[in-house]
């Protein structure tokens, strides 16, 4: 008998008010627009404000946003998986509270951190529950509160990150579409080149740490590009091999939106023509967790049953993977 794939049955998605523009870093930094533009793709980000405003908040207008266009259930959910670098607690994990707040009284949860690859491996290990044929209903969410380890004074890295939040449910399929194969690759090389100093057990928040700034996101921007641009790439063309897939019966390419450069070196490699590939970096920035699914968010209405989707993701770490799925639903 063959194990049921793991279709995504609903999405939803969530990005705040506020844009940060270029034109507004240009009066905070020393930087221009057509910098920022040309470098990475990126015109503006959205930003999280207000005191006490964490990184659920967003989960549930996404949640909330789900329902409201689905009708789906929530209160009934089996898992609940938040791929996150920015819980809202570093100790009480925000699936908890999210699980509570839906009311689904059955169901256990877990934060999986993989920097920007987590919402990646979040649904490639939903996926492995509902084949496993013991749960039904598995939400996965990826969403950052990037702004709250942005350190505003730093030009390579307050250009680059925003703030959003998406969400997939996934459901056994009985008509084979869903989640059809995954590679995760990690490699701890990546450590030095882009992390947070800071916060951790090896460097506990002391005066001295926050006088230094070493709890927000440094980043080696020329080594982090090199890796990601070969490897986000070549795991994205080594999923197609395996599969016997070609730029012709690729629909759609779903990269992480770190950088412009690097979604066009993917999509070279994989021989996919720009109008297949899922592009928002433009209006959001890199939202870390929150990237694929809301790329799935902005083109739902796009997709067509039976499409295939090739997903590719690069983090910190260095974590990478990629991912190969057929879309379950017709446009509502």
């Amino acid at each position: 008998m063959n194990k049921p794939k793991a279709a995504i049955t609903a999405i939803g998605g969530h990005v705040p008010d506020f844009r940060l523009t270029n034109k507004v870093l240009e009066t905070m930094i020393d930087t221009t627009d057509e910098w920022i533009t040309t470098r990475t793709g990126i015109k503006e980000r959205r930003i999280l404000k207000g005191e006490g405003q964490g990184l659920s908040v967003m989960i549930m207008a996404a949640l909330d946003n789900m329902r409201e266009k689905t009708g789906k259930r929530l209160d009934d959910v089996d898992a609940v998986i938040v791929s996150t670098v920015t819980p809202d607690m570093p100790v009480a994990t925000t699936s908890a509270y999210i699980i509570n707040k839906i009311g689904a009284k059955s169901a256990f949860g877990f934060d999986l951190q993989a920097a920007c690859s987590g919402f990646l491996y979040g649904l490639a290990t939903g996926a492995t529950y509902i084949e496993s044929g013991r749960f039904k209903k598995v939400l996965v969410i990826g969403g950052d509160k990037m702004s709250s380890i942005i350190d505003y004074t730093d030009r390579t890295t307050c250009v680059i990150f925003g703030d959003g939040c998406g969400a997939v449910l996934l459901e056994p399929s009985e008509e084979g579409h869903g989640v059809h194969d995954f590679i995760l690759r990690s490699d701890g090389i990546g450590r030095p080149h882009l992390n947070i100093k800071a916060g951790g057990s090896m460097y506990p928040p002391t005066e001295q740490t926050v006088a230094n700034r070493e709890h927000f996101v440094y980043q080696e921007g020329q080594a982090v590009f090199k890796f990601a641009v070969t490897n986000m790439a070549e795991v994205a063309a080594e999923i197609m091999e395996r599969n016997q897939l070609n730029a012709d019966n690729v629909n759609w390419l779903v990269p992480h939106q770190a950088n412009k450069r690097i979604i066009d070196a993917t999509a070279k490699k994989m021989g996919v023509d720009d109008n297949k590939v899922m592009l928002n970096i433009q209006r959001y920035g890199n939202t870390t967790n929150g990237t694929l699914p809301l790329c799935l968010w902005d083109y739902e209405s796009q997709l067509k049953k039976g499409d295939t989707l090739i997903f590719a993701a690069f983090g910190g770490g260095f974590t990478w993977g990629s991912l190969y799925l057929t879309w379950a639903y017709d446009p509502k």
